[in-house]
């Protein structure tokens, strides 16, 4: 005989076949019928380049090297940033632009449950180590504009699966950057671009804490770390970053 417990299932289970026959699931990308609600379809996914090791353990860059640990990449034993430690779940290219862009602009907020997901595959390490979440803010005029901030839709939902504190407003941004999108920037203009951008609001709420910092794109990293040193110097400990995608090297740009 079933329990409460098998027809509840059961339920769910016809609920979500009829749903998907309705409303079959696509493809976060390109939007083809896939299998199961949040993913690739196989043309999309064999585009994508999931990043691996080896990866330079700060700036989270993939790297051309025999497979140890604690790797740096040269450009960051010449200049280290503020965060300790990076990890994206694939490269920022001309193939993986579509999927972010919707996240970023295009209201796909809904995607945010799906791709922090990946941010928890690919990030498992930092995720397990971290006492709290914050994502990089935006400028209130950008939230205006935007209505939402991608970042904190990925923070909050990784919060959820990870069992981990977000602290969305634990950052604010003191001002506006002088151009909407920093894309056509070089690493030293942009570090330019965000200089005092970001302040601590809520020290409290990060003072003597492991911090993991959350965006959907890395490029130079200059966002990243002036959040970070803006953390550091309200209390955190450490800070790493976590990302969906990483622009393979600082010459690259995609717009």
């Amino acid at each position: 005989m079933l329990d409460k417990g098998d027809i509840w299932r059961s339920a769910k289970l016809i609920n979500r076949l009829v749903l998907d026959s309705l409303l079959p699931p696509r493809c976060l990308s390109c939007n083809a019928i896939v299998d199961s609600t949040g993913s690739l379809c196989s043309a999309c996914f064999a585009r994508f380049t999931f990043i691996t090791s080896p990866s330079c353990m700060c700036y989270g860059i993939p790297l051309e090297s025999p497979v140890v640990e604690d790797l740096i990449c040269g450009m960051c034993l010449k200049d280290r940033p503020a965060f300790e430690r990076t990890q994206a779940a694939f490269i920022y290219d001309a193939n993986s632009q579509t999927l972010v862009l919707k996240l970023k602009h295009a209201d796909r907020t809904d995607a945010a449950v799906h791709l922090a997901r990946w941010l928890q595959r690919a990030g498992a390490e930092l995720i397990a180590h971290c006492d709290v979440v914050v994502p990089v803010p935006l400028h209130r005029w950008q939230f205006f504009m935007r209505t939402y901030n991608q970042a904190a839709l990925l923070a909050n939902a990784l919060g959820r699966l990870a069992d981990k504190p977000v602290v969305p407003d634990a950052l604010k941004r003191t001002r506006s950057t002088p151009s909407p999108s920093q894309g056509h920037l070089d690493r030293t203009a942009r570090r330019r671009n965000v200089a005092r951008a970001f302040a601590a609001h809520r020290p409290e709420a990060i003072t003597g804490r492991r911090v993991l910092l959350i965006d959907d794109v890395l490029t130079t990293g200059a966002a990243a770390d002036a959040c970070a040193r803006a953390l550091l110097d309200a209390g955190a400990t450490v800070v790493d970053v976590l990302v969906l995608a990483r622009v393979p090297s600082p010459g690259a740009v995609f717009t």
